[in-house]
């Protein structure tokens, strides 16, 4: 039997839930079902299987926990309800929200149990009987086994995020468990797609199912506004804090494909001064858990996740997606998104695209029927203008807030001791307080433009060997030319090669500290045991200073301006030693003066 969608959806107090259901529901503010919840409710409401096909974010769990519950007695104190999720997240976040619509049901425990897990702290929680278990099959199955779960009154099994199960693995002991449950239950099968497998289940093991399919993969994405901006020759991460910068967002998911890149991601950003944290499968759960709630309350602004680490994610606060690597395919793209943009809020997603992933985006967009927005990258100027406009915010609200006579009192007496100006005070007071995060940022050459896009040259074009004085300078080694390009100044920072570093390691860790564009750094060149560096002219002397106490390879910068260095280097050709570090002064007899 198949249900069309219908032209008029009906309220929740039309639908016949039990009393305390509705409600919850109520004090939810819940006023319209999603089409998912309109067309699952009476069906499972009357007893019968279904067979849902919709995709993330359309409400799938209110629609099967709102009608379902009201079949549980809190005073059987057996499991009379058993959830199947593929993942950890998805398992706590479904029974949360059952909890939350269970509210007013005296005497039900909701219990999720899900590997990763103590086993000794799910086997005292099952001493308590909870009438619904939400669990993963892998961890569910143990029990079963081990004779701690039974299921002989079990009275429905929903099975949500069915493809996912199979693509995960887990079908099998999925069959396994519905092979354990009565003849009597009621099944409820929940699934974004609808493969071969997870159709042989459902003619299995449901009966006579009611089937429903929500066909638009729009639902999912009509209330974000989707944006991407083409990876150019900008550094991914100097761009993704541009952006961080501009954008008002009040929490953020930022996906990448690999384990290690959440780490990695999530420790530069976190040096660059944002509340981030890293959610993959190698955290133990306890740090998974604690990442999520400490998102939920405000604590942590950043999630930097992989696909199956942010699956089931429903974080109210989440407004910004950002895909930092394309995904592979297009269902994982609308899954991605569906992080925000939940149950009717508004929701932004930003994906970063290289001129090669390009037909990805072309089959996202056919996908979710949605062109996405070409993005133009924050100026230098529009992130200057962000920091002034907040620390203008903070002004007002301090001078509103706070109880400043004691500072009136310092500075009138200050100002009658140096018969100084009232504004030229507060400047140097405004220039204190913004050091460490300039209200005038470094303004930097102009961006690269992509590959693909830059002109193309004929063989005649190139220059000449005897027009050396109209090619770029090179990144590192030794230069001809011993001045410091133009709009450039020479600094010496205190580790060579002797200590193993490459110019990578200076760039990479002046660009972090520094805020500066990787492709603005200039000309790096590595000597024994010192290196010399080009930065842009103008910095502020308080940056050097923090960028003196940077580490690299184990010895601090001590960043300071260059003198003579390149004359040493070109007469030094050869490195002169080898080896460790020397840890004592030079013997000026036996090395030349560095001047």
């Amino acid at each position: 039997m198949s249900t069309e969608q219908q032209p008029t959806t009906p309220t929740f107090l039309e639908l016949g839930l039990a009393s305390p259901i509705l409600k919850a529901v109520q004090e939810a503010g819940y006023e319209t079902p999603s089409p998912i919840q309109a067309q699952s409710i009476p069906p499972l409401l009357a007893g019968r299987d279904l067979l849902g096909q919709a995709q993330t974010g359309t409400g799938k769990t209110a629609a099967f926990a709102l009608p379902l519950l009201g079949r549980i007695d809190p005073k059987t104190k057996m499991p009379q309800m058993l959830v199947l999720a593929p993942t950890r997240e998805l398992a706590i976040q479904v029974a949360e929200a059952i909890q939350s619509y269970a509210r007013h049901m005296k005497g039900l425990h909701v219990l999720p149990i899900y590997g990763g897990q103590s086993m000794g702290i799910q086997l005292r929680q099952l001493e308590r009987h909870p009438q619904v278990i939400v669990g993963t099959p892998g961890r569910v199955l143990d029990h079963i086994r081990r004779g701690t779960l039974k299921l002989g009154e079990l009275k429905v099994l929903v099975l949500d995020e069915a493809d996912e199960m199979l693509r995960m693995g887990f079908i099998d002991d999925v069959e396994t468990i519905l092979k354990e449950t009565p003849d009597t239950r009621q099944v409820a099968l929940f699934s974004a797609t609808m493969p071969s497998a997870i159709h042989r289940v459902a003619t299995r093991y449901l009966k006579d199912p009611v089937e429903i399919k929500i066909k638009s993969l729009t639902s999912t994405v009509d209330t974000i506004n989707q944006r991407y901006w083409q990876v150019t020759g900008m550094h991914k991460l100097d761009a993704l804090t541009r952006i961080l910068e501009v954008e008002t967002f009040d929490a953020m998911i930022i996906f990448v494909r690999t384990k290690n890149s959440t780490t990695e991601l999530a420790e530069k950003l976190e040096a660059r001064g944002y509340s981030c944290s890293p959610l993959n499968g190698d955290m133990n759960q306890a740090a998974r858990e604690k990442a999520i709630e400490r998102v939920k309350k405000g604590k942590l602004d950043i999630l930097v996740a992989t696909d199956v680490a942010a699956r089931g994610l429903d974080i109210e606060r989440m407004s910004h997606v950002v895909n930092y690597d394309i995904p592979y395919d297009t269902e994982s793209y609308v899954h991605r998104i569906g992080r925000t943009g939940r149950a009717g809020r508004k929701g932004e997603a930003i994906l970063f695209v290289a001129p090669r992933e390009k037909r990805m985006l072309f089959a996202i967009e056919k996908a979710t029927r949605q062109s996405i927005t070409l993005m133009q990258l924050p100026s230098t100027e529009d992130v200057a203008d962000k920091r002034v406009m907040e620390f203008k915010q903070q002004l007002s609200e301090t001078i509103e807030s706070q109880d400043l006579s004691f500072f009136e009192q310092v500075i009138s007496s200050y100002q009658q001791e140096h018969d100084s100006d009232p504004t030229e005070v507060a400047a140097a007071l405004a220039y204190l307080v913004q050091k460490s995060r300039p209200l005038k940022p470094v303004k930097h050459v102009q961006e690269r433009p992509a590959r693909e896009d830059r002109p193309s040259r004929d063989r005649d074009d190139r220059p000449r060997n005897n027009d050396r004085s109209e090619r770029s300078p090179r990144r590192t080694g030794q230069s001809s030319d011993n001045r410091a390009e133009q709009g450039m100044d020479s600094y010496r920072v205190e580790v060579g090669k002797s200590d193993g570093v490459e110019a990578k390691n200076l760039v990479g860790a002046i660009a972090n500290e520094a805020g500066i564009d990787s492709k603005d750094i200039g000309r790096i060149t590595i000597l024994d045991d010192h290196s010399v560096i080009d930065l842009p002219e103008g910095m502020p002397k308080d940056l050097f200073q923090q960028l003196g106490k940077v580490w690299v390879n184990n010895k601090q910068l001590n960043i300071s301006p260059a003198k003579g260095d390149f004359e040493h280097a070109s007469r030094d050709r050869k490195p002169r030693r080898t080896g460790k570090p020397r840890m004592r002064p030079r013997d000026s007899a036996k090395r030349p003066s560095r001047g």
